[in-house]
């Protein structure tokens, strides 16, 4: 296959389109075929963990309930909804946010973006080191440092395989990997079942409403908005006549069925046993393993491990595309490498040196999530007022029509992240000291309290400023994006 200028666009089955638009006759995929992406991607086990850590803030069974069911489907509908843009332009997320940000104004927005997207593959590359260790350890196999070595190795190298290939040896892949992450997921649900108890999870008194708002800000950073800065590099191949409410509808049910179900079970799961959920904050995915009868833990393991790796490939991949987005002359696939040197780095680093990795996670998701948010409000807000496609050679065109750098959007951005920053804290300040600047508007608004470096109430703790960020970026963006976007779909 070759693109307009010759170039080819896969060579030996490996995709070879890096950030340009997509040629016409590559534009085959229909709404459906995204589903199997997403799906494969959020389908791990390690969802279920999430259910412990919604119950972390101290609230009841039916409050845990709605904000996994909210949050998830919200956050993933929001990823549709940047998936529009994939659809109406056929360039990789970044390059299409060129739209509202300028040529070049893009890169601020797109350093988060890769930031945040090397940061989860690598968290699911050491999930996956972990998990394999300890079901090992569990099946009498050794689990020591040997196997974490040949894990790390494995994992690693399995993601970086696939990200390379490239965009249609990942959707075939995904389309595989449902089935059998699919399977296992189901069959660990049926054999774990009995571990229920419901007198224990009806006895979980309601949490405050800061508390229920902080855990639905989690499950959003968890899930949907901790892709939403990717969602268009898998629409980028659909037909551009493909239906707008489809692709957002199958982005949705595609990226959300898994994990609602997989959180409302780890919640019953959780609130029924307080080591289960003690040891999930060290060893997510190991640690439910050992409730399972010895003879599921292969099973489960391969598919565990599988799944976490799945989710990896699309982090990778478009890592990858964002890193050329930001003026890197390499080829797509080598770019893909580059990440995945960086990937099996940090998880050595992990595995191998440092003593946690959850509680500094969760506060560098906060942290990026904020800016992302803005970012995502932006895009939405710049999405909904145009009426036309993009112009394709003005995205690459610092003299086009979108021009080099939108001042007025940067702003947007900054105040919005800046405001976002002050209203979220970092919630583990002795393992994320590096973080503990957050807050910073909470005791100006009467909203919290530090005493001893410890926040005081609940406001503090729900991260109103991820919500805040994505709101105000996306009203302040209507105001000052209107006219602008109407001068520039109406010139010739």
């Amino acid at each position: 296959m070759t693109v307009d200028d010759g170039r080819p666009t896969r060579a030996l089955g490996i995709e070879t389109t890096g950030i340009e638009v997509v040629e016409e006759s590559e534009r085959t995929a229909k709404p459906s075929d995204l589903f199997w992406p997403w799906f494969a991607a959020n389908v791990s086990v390690f969802g279920i963990s999430y259910g412990s850590f919604v119950l972390g803030f101290g609230i009841s069974l039916w409050q845990a309930a709605l904000v996994t069911v909210l949050g998830v489907v919200v956050s993933f509908a929001a990823c549709g909804v940047i998936a529009i843009a994939g659809k109406r332009g056929s360039a990789p997320t970044m390059i299409l946010s060129r739209a509202p940000f300028g040529v070049v104004g893009q890169k601020v927005p797109g350093v988060f973006s890769w930031l945040i997207s090397i940061g989860w593959e690598t968290f699911l590359a050491i999930l996956a080191t972990l998990a394999t260790a300890t079901i090992m350890r569990e099946l009498g196999w050794g689990g020591g440092t040997g196997t974490k070595v040949v894990a790390c190795l494995v994992v690693a190298g399995l993601i970086v395989a696939a990200s390379v290939a490239g965009y249609h040896v990942i959707m075939r892949m995904q389309s595989v990997l449902t089935w059998i992450t699919g399977a296992a997921t189901i069959g660990y649900i049926a054999l774990t079942v009995d571990q229920v108890d419901l007198g224990a999870l009806t006895s979980l008194p309601n949490g405050s409403g800061q508390a229920v708002i902080g855990a639905f800000v989690m499950v959003m950073t968890g899930f949907g908005f901790g892709w939403i800065n990717i969602a268009a590099d898998w629409s980028r191949y659909q037909r551009r006549d493909a239906s707008a409410a489809q692709v957002v509808g199958w982005n949705t049910v595609g990226g959300a069925l898994a994990p609602t179900v997989l959180v409302l079970y780890g919640i019953l799961l959780a609130g029924s046993s307080e080591k289960l959920s003690t040891g999930i904050v060290d060893d997510p995915i190991g640690t439910l393993a050992t409730v399972l009868p010895t003879w599921f833990l292969v099973p489960f393991g391969i598919a565990a491990v599988l799944a976490l790796v799945s989710g990896a490939v699309l982090g990778i991949y478009s890592s990858g595309l964002t890193l050329l987005s930001l003026g890197v002359r390499i080829p797509r696939p080598a770019a893909a490498g580059v990440d995945g040197l960086i990937l099996t780095l940090g998880t050595i680093y992990v595995v191998f040196v440092t003593q946690t990795f959850l509680a500094p996670f969760q506060s560098f998701l906060i942290t990026l999530g904020v800016p992302i948010a803005a970012w995502a409000g932006i895009v939405m807000a710049d999405l909904a007022l145009r009426r036309r496609d993009y112009d394709d050679a003005a995205l690459f065109d610092r003299r086009g029509r979108y021009g080099s750098v939108n001042v007025l959007v940067l702003a947007v951005m900054a105040v919005a992240t800046l405001v976002g920053w002050g209203l979220v804290v970092n919630a583990y300040p002795d393992d994320a000291s590096w973080n503990n600047w957050q807050g910073y508007l909470l005791h100006p608004l009467n909203l919290g309290t530090r005493v001893d470096g410890v926040w005081q109430g609940s406001w503090p703790y729900a991260n109103l400023g991820v919500l805040v960020a994505f709101v105000l970026a996306l009203v302040l963006t209507l105001l000052v994006q209107a006219h602008r976007v109407r001068r520039e779909e109406s010139a010739p």
